[in-house]
């Protein structure tokens, strides 16, 4: 990794040289050098770089539609992989990806992980094809904040497009995102559309992927993956499909937290601050404020918020059903704890458009909607409604959660999908439904009305 380049002294010289009220002297050699060194590291990595134009099912406004999006991807490997944003692909119906060449090609999903935001997908390419330029990882623990990176993609679909910055911060926490990765920050402009594409050092490396921007007060914020953590979690992808995270139900908290004022006494381990209900951390007596010293042997550190991703991290790649054995400190004694993790399964349900009451419904989902898991922990909910609409007019809400369709109760989609075509089949003689539905903790019968066909209207 460059870090000390002769366009960052042309800067410090200038800025010394303003104060004192003189005209800043300029090193036409220093600039051309860093230049050179600028692309140089480009060159390695754009044409790897690609335009993704993605077209998915979208049920976010209580109707199913198809929505085209676009992002941006890198090559990793000479038969086309191409690592992404799980944003950029999630619900994917087609995939076509344009090459820095002029080359436009169809692409399979491979997989992906919602938690870290990751994707994989394959170019197809066709017998003759010529071959594909591929981009290195660099290592990203060993980056420094004011190191230069480049930020490669196509934002608001302009492809081919380059931002120049620094490194902000290399252990960004940003709770409740991802709570299984830091972020690189960095003030190189990530902008809409560049989600997917690689943060690259000077070296030309991949050192991480861009993930998200903001605009507007809080703008020159951008965050990328970093791509010691894209390392460990591709070959799941690659093999499984997904990541196969194991789930103990614990709630974690660091040991030193400035912005909540909490300290803990100790300086190893990490803070439970609960357990989640019917996991197999509560079953095994775990309990708030435990300290967690170690697992299988191997310390856990918790003591900073930044420390979080990689503890959770490493409890989550433990294999599932498998006995692991905790150190645990509860006030002035010591223990020893086993906990067998289960798979964290699905991180969200899965959803069904009703057309013509106008909303979609999902599954309850343990990760995704944790407060009404806390109310049910199985049924489905209102996901969205559409307005106009004869849901949204007669009075369901999104979160809603549907306990009973004209008095039979129903749990899963394939009950309300039953009920549903059998009702609207038979429209003409029944247009009105009373439908009992959990809203907060608190049971209502709202009357769904659904003679009006909006998509004929």
């Amino acid at each position: 990794m460059i870090r000390t380049l002769g366009g960052a002294a042309v800067i410090a010289a200038a800025l010394a040289t303003q104060s004192r009220g003189v005209e800043p002297a300029r090193s036409p050699d220093s600039a051309i050098d860093f230049r050179e060194t600028v692309q140089k590291g480009k060159s390695k990595v754009f044409p790897a770089v690609v335009y993704i134009r993605v077209v998915r099912e979208d049920n976010d406004r209580g109707e199913k539609k198809a929505q085209q999006i676009s992002g941006s991807g890198v090559i990793i490997s000479s038969d086309g992989e191409v690592l992404t944003n799980w944003h950029v692909i999630d619900k994917a119906q087609d995939v076509r990806c344009l090459l820095t060449d002029g080359r436009a090609l169809p692409a399979t999903v491979i997989g992906s992980d919602k938690d870290t935001d990751l994707a994989l997908i394959r170019l197809r390419q066709k017998p003759g094809d010529a071959a594909l330029p591929f981009a290195q990882f660099g290592d990203s623990s060993k980056l420094h904040e004011g190191d230069f990176v480049m930020a490669m993609g196509a934002p608001w679909g302009l492809n081919r497009s380059v931002s120049i910055g620094i490194v902000s911060c290399v252990r960004r926490y940003l709770e409740g995102i991802s709570e299984y990765s830091l972020w690189l920050q960095t003030d190189a402009a990530i902008n809409p559309g560049n989600s997917g594409g690689p943060l690259v050092n000077t070296d030309g490396e991949v050192v991480g992927i861009n993930a998200r921007g903001t605009s507007g007060s809080a703008e020159g914020l951008g965050f990328a993956i970093p791509s010691d953590t894209v390392s460990v979690l591709i070959a799941q992808i690659r093999q499984f499909s997904k990541v196969n995270w194991t789930w103990f139900g614990l709630q974690l908290q660091p040991l030193r937290d400035f912005n909540k004022d909490t300290y803990f006494e100790g300086a190893t381990g990490v803070m439970v601050a609960e357990t989640d209900l019917d996991s197999p951390a509560r079953s095994a007596g775990i309990r708030p404020r435990d300290r967690l010293l170690s697992v299988n042997g191997a310390e856990l550190s918790g003591l900073t918020e930044e420390d979080l991703p990689a503890v959770r991290r490493k409890l989550g790649l433990l294999p599932k059903n498998t006995p692991a054995t905790f150190v645990v400190q509860r006030g002035s004694e010591k223990l020893t704890v086993e906990i067998t993790p289960r798979e964290k399964g699905a991180v969200e349900g899965k959803e069904l458009a009703l057309k013509r009451w106008d909303m979609t419904i999902k599954e309850i989902n343990q990760f995704d909607n944790p407060e009404l898991y806390f109310h049910r922990n199985q049924g489905v909910f209102v996901h969205a409604t559409k307005y106009p609409g004869n849901a949204s007019g007669s009075g369901l809400s999104g979160n809603d959660i549907i306990l009973k369709i004209d008095g039979k109760e129903v749990a899963t989609l394939a009950d309300v999908e039953s009920l549903h075509a059998e009702l609207v089949a038979n429209v003409e003689s029944k247009s009105r439904i009373v439908l009992t539905v959990l809203r907060g903790g608190l049971t209502r019968q709202v009357v769904l009305d659904f003679h009006r066909d909006f998509d004929r209207e």
